[in-house]
Order: structure tokens, then sequence, then C-alpha cells
């Protein structure tokens, strides 16, 4: 009888041995796919200055700064407040999202989340809300 139970623990020791590691190692392993939004751009951690960018990338919008008194955008690196040029651009406004250049080749809204679309919510209630009410 002592004997069963004596490998009924071995089995449950070894089982929760290998639990806690999944459990110890899955965080880490998940985080590893993640990319640090604060981090610098490459040319900035390199040292290079004006890193090789390929042709057809064009400015990239990296950060807005928006007080009372000033609007202050960097661009590609390069901090250019509004009414300031950029390239062969001029900045005419600067939002918390996006910054507008007007030059020779148009206008360029550059957004600095180029992938997210801000869509406004409806004003009308939701159906189930009134349901509930009732």
């Amino acid at each position: 009888m002592v004997e069963p139970l004596k490998s009924i623990g071995r089995t449950c020791a070894a089982w929760s041995g290998i639990l806690f590691s999944c459990l110890w190692i899955a965080p880490v392993v998940i985080a590893q796919g993640l990319t640090d939004p604060t981090r610098p751009p490459a040319s900035i951690r390199s040292g290079q200055e004006g890193a090789h960018q390929p042709a057809n990338s064009g400015p990239v919008l990296q950060s807005v700064l928006i007080s009372e008194g000033r609007k202050v955008a960097i661009i590609s690196g390069q901090t250019v407040r509004l009414g300031e040029k950029f390239g062969g651009a001029k900045v005419v406004k600067i939002t918390e999202s996006a910054v507008t250049l007007s030059g020779a080749n148009g206008v360029q809204t550059l957004k600095l989340f180029p992938g997210v679309e801000k869509d406004m919510a409806s004003n009308r209630k939701h159906p189930q809300a009134d349901s509930r009410r009732q």
C-alpha cells in the first residue's frame, strides 16, 4: 500500500515541476515578440548621423509635442515647429496625431500611428441598453 502512494507522489511532483516551468517561461516567450514603443530610431542607436533609409520610405512622424505656447513635431529625427520647413515642405498644421506638410509636391499628411484609424462613436444608444432599462 505504501509503494503505490510513493509512486503517485513522485508522478505528481514531476508534473508539478513541468507545469511550474511552463508557467514561468510563458511570459518570457510572449514578451520576446513585442517591440518597445519607446525605443529610439535605428539611426540614433547606431550613432550614425543620417543613417541610410529606404528611398521609398519617405518622412516619418515620430513624436508630437503640443503645449499652450508651442507646437513641435519630430519628423524622421528632425525637430520642426509649426511654420518651419522640413525638407522642401512647410509645416502648416500640427495636431496630436498628425502633421500636415505643404510643398511643391502638394499637401502631405504624416500620421503618428499610420495603421490606426480613429472612428467616432455614434450618438445613438445601444439597443440592448434600452431593453435592460425596461
